[in-house]
């Protein structure tokens, strides 16, 4: 087999692109994830009080359930707990709405991420608006 020469070393043009890809992607992610964590839930909301009393429940059914409701009533449990203890975690949308907005239009034109695709994933017209990404672009 043939030795390849030795590499070619980046350029800080290139490093430095990178980089760019590498923050603005991190930003539009943590907005988006953030978006999809605080998406409000259909149906009643639920309360510190009303998980308590779930879970007592699931304590007393469990002594009588057969296996297989055993284990959906554990991971239920498991569900009620970790629901539990992000229930009173904030996430300052204002700042990650700012962020977002001074990457977006970039990420998106580097990606070729259209309105359209924003939209579908939540984003609301007035934070594209803000960020200069119009119906058009």
């Amino acid at each position: 087999m043939a030795k390849r020469g030795p590499k070619s070393p980046m350029s800080d043009a290139h490093k430095a692109a990178l980089a760019t890809g590498r923050t603005e992607g991190k930003v539009v992610r943590g907005y988006l994830e953030a978006l999809r964590a605080n998406k409000p839930a259909r149906g009643r909301k639920r309360t510190p009080d009303s998980i308590a009393k779930r879970l007592t429940a699931i304590d007393n059914e469990i002594v009588s359930a057969d296996a297989v409701k055993e284990l959906r009533l554990v991971q239920e449990r498991i569900d009620l707990q970790a629901e539990l203890a992000t229930m009173g975690t904030v996430v300052d949308m204002g700042a990650l709405e700012a962020e977002f907005v001074k990457v977006a239009k970039a990420y998106g034109e580097r990606t070729g991420v259209s309105y359209a695709a924003w939209r579908a994933v939540g984003i609301d017209p007035t934070v594209l608006k803000a960020a200069g990404i119009t119906r058009s672009a």
